[in-house]
Order: structure tokens, then sequence, then C-alpha cells
């Protein structure tokens, strides 16, 4: 059970981050993206300081220690979703976004043989490229709900990407001293350093023009809660104890909890094709994770 418990908490991660372009969508109908960001983590930040402090287990962090936390606080939140906001804001299909989100697997054995000398099987080659076979699949599957939109969302979600790798080594190289709770609060902390001038400079003028009703607030809080604290903490916890490569690699799944929930909730058609990608991430995830005794 104890080695299973990252898997769990990656997989549910991936599950809540497969429901946030759908509801960023929704929430971009009346709020501009770096508002929707900028609340999204403000909210986030108080919620792990009350969590924090009720049960003891926020750490005070280290001086040595503040550049690892501020290059992360920078690099993601603030650069990954500035740039995933505005790509999903210009984006057709939140499942197309959500596919290009996910080739962070691709990159992140480079970076982490690189910058931490993680180790990297064939194993993990392999899985990845099946399953990012079935990404591909995924997008080339035609099916007009599934359009790319104005090609500008492309570069932008793609330099989200990068940004989502840089994050996940600042997390793997953050001192085992300090708890996943303690990690994701003063990254993301130390984000809002760089959000609220942002902020100020680039939405406050456009205050009037957005829309505070109580429809899209309760979709920022959902956002806040559960895929900026229960889902990064998590994911977290995951990558500290799985490593770069095998944790990343569970961003295939993204799009495919993305697709489903469309399928469930908004009927977005599925043809065969997909559920041919879906089946192919699957059986790539589970080649990557797998490990000779």
């Amino acid at each position: 059970m104890k080695k299973s418990l990252p898997y769990i908490a990656i997989l549910v991660a991936m599950l809540i981050w497969g429901t946030t372009p759908i509801a960023t969508k929704f929430v971009l109908l009346s709020l501009h993206p770096l508002t929707l960001v900028t609340l999204r983590f403000l909210i986030a930040v108080i919620l792990m300081l009350c969590v924090g402090l009720l049960s003891r287990s926020l750490q005070k962090l280290q001086l040595q220690h503040l550049p690892l936390f501020l290059l992360g606080g920078f690099v993601n939140p603030f650069l990954y979703y500035i740039l995933e906001a505005y790509g999903l804001r210009i984006s057709a299909s939140p499942t197309v976004s959500e596919v290009l989100l996910s080739t962070s697997p691709l990159f992140a054995p480079i970076f982490a043989f690189l910058l931490l000398r993680e180790k990297v099987t064939v194993n993990n080659i392999i899985g990845i490229l099946i399953s990012t076979a079935g990404v591909i699949l995924m997008i080339l599957a035609g099916n007009s709900n599934f359009s790319m939109g104005s090609p500008w969302g492309i570069p932008l979600l793609f330099a989200a990407v990068m940004c989502a790798v840089l994050y996940t080594i600042v997390i793997r190289k953050a001192p085992a001293q300090y708890n996943a709770l303690t990690v994701v609060f003063y990254v993301q902390l130390f984000s809002l350093l760089f959000f609220i001038p942002v902020w100020f400079i680039v939405d406050m003028p456009e205050l009037s023009q957005m829309h505070f009703t109580w429809q899209p607030l309760l979709t920022v809080f959902y956002l806040a809660a559960f895929a900026s604290v229960i889902a990064f903490v998590l994911f977290c916890f995951a990558v500290r104890r799985i490593g770069v490569t095998r944790a990343n690699a569970f961003n295939n799944i993204r799009p495919v909890f993305t697709a489903l929930i469309m399928l469930c909730f908004f009927s977005e058609t599925l043809p065969w094709q997909k559920w041919l990608a879906i089946a192919i991430v699957i059986l790539g995830l589970f080649i990557c994770q797998y490990q000779k005794k």
C-alpha cells in the first residue's frame, strides 16, 4: 500500500487537472486570464495557510532555500498559468488544449537527466513514446469538436509545457526536510510576488469590464481549492517519491480524463479512434512505470 500511495495521489491529481481546462474556459467568459490566475492562487495560498496553521504542518523556510522556491514560483504557477490561460482563451477545444499541455513527458527525461542525473530506463522511454503516440492520435482523429482554434494558442501552450517540466525539477530538488504542503505553499506564495504587480498593470484598469457573478467566482474557488491546493500537494508528494520522469508520464492521461468528462457531461463525441488512443495512452503508462525486481 505504501508503494501504491504515490500512484494513487498522482492519478487523483491528474483527474482534478483534467477538469481545469473546462472550468477555466467557463471562467474566462467572465474574467480576464490574469485576473483568474491571480485570484485563484491568492485564494489557494490563504487556504493552505489556514490548513497549515491549524494542523501545525507548515514549516519555516530557511533562507538558503529561498532562491529555489522563488524560481519555482516564477516558472509555475506564474509563467505557466499565464501562458495556459491565454492559450486556452484563444484555442477552440479544452481537449486539444489538454493534449498540448500533456506533452511534458517527452521533455521530462531530458531535463531530469541533465539537471538531476536521474536514471532514465529503456522502459521509461518506450512507455513515454507509446503514450505520446496515443496523445497524437487524439489530435489527428478528425472531429469538429476538436478544432485547433487560433494558431497562436499552440506556442503559448507549448511554452507552458516547458515551465511545467522546470517546476517538477524544482520540487524534486526541494530539500527532503520540507513536507509537500510546505513546498507548494511557499512556491505559490512567492508566485504572488509576480502575479499581483502584473495584475495591477494589465487587468486592474479593465476591472469594470469583468463580471464578478457567483457562478464564475464559485468556479474560481473550485480551481483554487482542488486544482491549486489538493492536486499540487498530491503531485508534489508523488514527484518526490517516484521521480520526475515517471511522474511526468502521467500527464499523458490528463487529456483522457478531459475527454471522458466532456463525453459524460458536455456531450462531446468520442469516435473509435479516440477510444483507441485512450487505450494506447494507458498502455504506455504501464510500460513506463514497469520496473524489474
